[in-house]
């Protein structure tokens, strides 16, 4: 994964990814301490092996978002947690043992997800990502949990007899602490989209709390056999809502099976037991989600692809039927040029000569010439002719661009802010194509903030045997399909649009050897392209 793609990532909630590295540690560390305090329920012996575990999701959160520099307290935090919440039940020695043992298996499964050959995207997007999200965790909590017990069994404090029980109770806290918690908070926070809760969305969650006083409290000799119960509002939730609905779903059902075990006496039921059910549901309900989330996404796509195959079908050969147009205007524009030269020069030779007669002739024929001007540049435009092309500073390129849109933005109360790098190459460019995409781009962030000002920022960096540019906007964003590389040709969202502009855009880029991106999130949109630098004669 790019730079570029990260940072279009996790822009749902700018506040807080803005915020100083060591606020977001402290308050790592705090919710850490806190979860571990609320979910310390019917622990294995006075250890924290416990089978509702959410700080481990807690972790997988923080350093997905945030990155390796958080890593270190992955160390910390259980040492913190056993301080405050179980007042140290084991000596120094062990103690910092078992952190070592509990960082470093987490440490080692995060590092395998933010490495770039993972391709693992943390707003988890597809259901490769939900899978190997789920795999890393289940992976790395099964070694953590073999380790930690068997340093405990080494050191007598827990029989040999006990090693699976502790063991397994271990990895199930741990593994549906990360299967509920962390897909929740990714997806919230990389997305920006809460839980709306509409009739039908209040409806399912009364279902869960229904499904879960009837499990828990009428059926007291069948509450495992009645367990299943609880699958069917998650699984409405996974079809009617996608991954993004049914994740809240779960994280009810969650809170409600503990709270409900809380209320129950202890002997009454097998927490452990009915952990591994819900560990069960958990990935039911993501997997069940993760399907209905793909299968829209693809529906979107295939109609998004059919109206643009309906806009080409509608257009045509655009390229051929605007140069027949620019050749037929040519034409008279030709014959123009002719006449009004002939009638500033008989003009002139006019014994009775009139100035001003003169001067509007001779203004009218440099008007028809710039007219046939444009025509020409038209006619390059649509065959992205290379004969044109000549070394050119982006400084220069944005600065004419700006000059001819600062109106417009002036109309919206948009403010244009340019941060170009020093000693930016020269681009091998046609200046015309380059600023009709600079044009383009800056009017529909334009458009995209008509209603509220904003700030548009152009940056430029230079980039290995070329110069990249990125426009970001405070408006709106893209959808979610137009993130990445393959957006959906000819699309628009706007109601009139062809949806030509974008395209056009990629076309003209691509044209030059480079490439055209665009990203995102609920801050705003993000467009990325490249152009090769000038070689140095």
């Amino acid at each position: 994964m790019t730079a570029f793609e990260r940072r279009t990532i996790a822009m749902a909630f700018p506040s807080v990814f803005s915020l100083p590295l060591y606020v977001v540690g402290a308050g790592y560390l705090a919710g850490y301490v806190l979860l571990d305090w609320i979910s310390y329920i019917q622990p294995f012996a006075p250890f924290g092996i416990t089978p509702w575990n959410p700080p481990t999701g807690l972790s997988f959160i923080v350093v997905l978002l945030f990155g390796q520099r958080l890593m270190p307290l992955l160390f910390v935090a259980p040492l913190l947690a056993d301080l405050m919440v179980r007042h140290l039940p084991l000596s120094w020695t062990l103690e910092f043992a078992t952190c070592a043992i509990v960082g470093a298996g987490y440490a080692a499964g995060l590092f395998v997800l933010l490495r770039p050959a993972t391709r693992f995207n943390p707003a988890l997007t597809s259901m490769r990502d939900l899978i190997v999200l789920i795999g890393v965790a289940a992976l790395s909590s099964a070694a953590v949990a073999a380790s930690y017990v068997g340093l405990l069994v080494a050191s007598g404090l827990v029989s040999a007899s006990d090693y699976v029980a502790a063991a397994l109770q271990f990895w199930i806290g741990d593994i549906i602490g990360v299967a509920v918690v962390a897909p929740f908070a990714l997806i919230l926070l990389t997305r920006g989209r809460s839980l709306r809760i509409t009739r039908e969305t209040a409806i399912q969650l009364l279902a869960i709390l229904a499904a879960l006083v009837f499990v828990f409290f009428f059926t007291e000799k069948h509450r495992f056999e009645f367990f299943y119960v609880l699958f069917l509002p998650v699984i409405w939730m996974a079809v009617r809502g996608g991954l993004e609905l049914v994740t809240a779903g779960i994280l009810v059902t969650q809170i409600g099976f503990i709270v409900s075990a809380q209320l129950l006496p202890p002997a009454s039921i097998d927490i452990t037991a009915f952990q591994a059910l819900m560990l069960v549901l958990a990935l039911t309900g993501l997997a069940a989600g993760a399907v209905v989330t793909e299968h829209r996404r693809t529906e979107m796509q295939l109609r998004l692809h059919q109206e643009s195959l309906a806009r080409v079908a509608r257009l045509g050969s655009m390229g051929e039927f605007a140069a027949m147009i620019a050749h037929e205007i040519n034409q008279p524009l030709m014959a123009a040029g002719t006449y009004t030269r002939l009638t500033a020069d008989r003009l002139r030779g006019h014994a009775e000569q009139d100035g001003a007669a003169v001067e509007t002739a001779e203004k009218a024929a440099a008007q028809v010439q710039r007219a046939a001007d444009v025509v020409r540049q038209l006619r390059a435009l649509i065959r992205l002719d290379r004969s044109s092309r000549a070394p050119a500073t982006l400084d220069r390129i944005v600065r004419e661009t700006l000059d001819l849109c600062r109106p417009e933005l002036e109309r919206h109360g948009i403010t244009a802010r340019v941060a170009l790098g020093a000693n930016l190459p020269p681009v091998m460019v046609d200046f015309l194509q380059i600023e009709q995409v600079l044009l383009n781009l800056l009017r529909n962030a334009a458009e995209a903030m008509a209603d509220a000002a904003g700030t548009i920022v152009i940056e430029g960096t230079a980039a290995p045997g070329a110069v990249a540019v990125e426009i970001r906007d405070s408006g709106p964003g893209f959808p979610p399909e137009f993130c990445g590389a393959e957006f959906p040709p000819l699309s628009s969202g706007k109601s009139e649009g062809l949806g030509i502009g974008l395209a056009l855009c990629r076309s003209i880029v691509e044209a030059h050897g480079g490439k055209l991106t665009v990203g995102g999130g609920a801050s705003g949109a993000v467009v990325r392209f490249t152009l090769p630098a000038a070689q140095a004669g």
